[in-house]
């Protein structure tokens, strides 16, 4: 299987270099040159462990990794969960179900990819014998999965840019306060979108690339996208035969990654009715499912930061697909798009919808489901429980533990969620880089790591 470029200038890649690369080098994302179908193996897979049906998927993705070596990695990468079904899925009521994706070592969905994506980079440093810089952007979450994947292992460096004050100060503290020597956490001013533009400028500077053998963690990179969409088969298999092919996955989102995993899963044979995105005050992702209009606003600062986001960078690889595959006219919008352009596509039949919900409602709606179900979320799952289906069952995806936000769920529910691991961050000094948010200063911070 080949991987190409969402705007076509750039040759085919195997899902090794695809991975390795991380951005392609005419600026687009990768995807796989045709979607596999799926379907008729599902049924065969519904008695996997999590760690088999995953290394299952990846053998159809990555022919070039024996079967062997993909159930190793997955092993490995799932053993660090402390749930024996690494993704639970919750029944709340006959119509709620909750896939708790918080399991993992940073106690969020991003464990799910970066675990194993830190050990595909240990893999190819192994096989390559060069050293690798892995550069990333993070709103929240993505930053503290990806440096949990990495710390500590030989031959790499991680250099991770978050907007300075608009993080939660728990999840600053597990991009922080590791130890590791190999870790640098970069504050810099502005938004998470001023991260991430940096992040891309870099990644489009190609000699630079070669230099210090740059790789993009982001959810940019394909390997994050793969690894996603396995938890929606795994919760399918599991929710009950009858309702599988309607139900709605509800999904928090705010880079469009995650729910784009799902909804590339339903294109390969997934069995499933429909998916909301569901955003807070941050709502450019709802605008657009409403209107048809993606237009970039500012960004608020809200009790879910990790969705802080108005530039949605997987929206690119949706894209790809609503203008039937057209490299060319991809191209140009996400020009137009990168100037701020207002731009206005067609209404399409769609499996997805959307939803919105500002930060007063987010507090009410952490009290409601504490009181309607005895169970506790996070801001950002919070946002999913809005304009629930009346005629389908809804699996409502559990991004990130309530105890990475302690302030905003005591305050809804009256009680502190605590987890051990956040308690010992608490005492510990922060150890980050400030910089400005320019590529210039980045790469010369990289350099200067890395001793060139």
């Amino acid at each position: 299987m080949f991987y190409i470029s969402t705007r076509g200038q750039t040759r085919p890649h195997s899902f090794t270099e695809a991975v390795e690369a991380g951005l392609a080098t005419d600026g687009g994302l990768f995807l796989p040159e045709k979607l596999p179908d799926l379907s008729g193996k599902l049924a065969g897979w519904a008695g996997l462990s999590y760690p088999e049906l995953a290394a299952e998927f990846f053998q159809i993705f990555a022919p070039e990794i024996p079967a062997e070596e993909w159930r190793a990695l997955t092993k490995e990468a799932y053993s660090r969960f402390d749930s024996p079904d690494v993704a639970p899925l919750k029944k709340l009521s006959d119509q709620t179900y909750v896939l708790e994706l918080w399991h993992g070592p940073t106690l969020a969905f991003k464990d799910f990819a970066l675990q194993l994506l830190g050990l595909l980079y240990k893999r190819q440093v192994k096989l390559k014998g060069q050293r690798l810089a892995v550069l990333g952007a993070t709103s929240g979450d993505t930053g503290s999965a990806a440096i949990h994947g990495c710390m500590g292992q030989d031959g790499i460096e991680i250099f991770i840019l978050y907007p300075t004050g608009r993080v939660a100060p728990l999840q600053e503290r597990q991009m922080a306060c590791t130890g590791a020597s190999n870790v640098f956490a970069i504050p810099v001013p502005g938004t998470f979108d001023d991260a991430q533009r940096v992040v891309k400028e870099c990644f489009g500077d190609a000699t630079f690339i070669s230099e210090v053998n740059l790789s993009a963690v982001n959810s940019i990179n394909i390997a994050r996208v793969l690894a996603q969409c396995v938890y929606y088969i795994w919760a399918s298999l599991k929710l009950p035969a009858e309702v599988r092919a309607t139900a709605e996955f509800v999904v928090p989102t705010g880079n469009f990654g995650n729910v784009l995993a799902g909804w590339l899963a339903q294109q390969m044979g997934l069995p499933c009715g429909s998916f909301r995105v569901a955003t807070n005050q941050n709502d450019i992702l709802y605008r657009f499912f409403e209107t048809g209009e993606y237009r970039q606003g500012d960004v608020s600062p809200s009790f879910a930061p990790s969705m802080d986001i108005q530039a949605a960078s997987n929206f690119e690889r949706y894209l790809y697909f609503m203008l039937g595959k057209d490299q060319n006219r991809v191209r140009e919008i996400m020009l137009r798009m990168k100037n701020g352009d207002k731009v206005t596509l067609p209404k399409t039949q769609s499996s997805l919808r959307a939803s919105r919900m500002d930060d007063a409602t987010i507090a009410q709606v952490i009290g409601q489901v504490w009181q309607d179900y005895q169970y506790v979320v996070d801001p950002h799952t919070a946002c999913a429980f809005t304009d629930m289906a009346k005629d389908r069952v809804s699996v409502v995806l559990s991004t990130a533990s309530p105890a990475k936000f302690p302030e905003v769920v005591q305050q809804a529910t009256g009680s502190e969620p605590l987890h051990p691991s956040l308690e010992t961050l608490k005492e510990k000094p922060l150890e980050t880089h400030p910089l400005e948010a320019t590529a210039q200063a980045v790469k010369a911070f990289i350099r200067e790591k890395l001793a060139l």
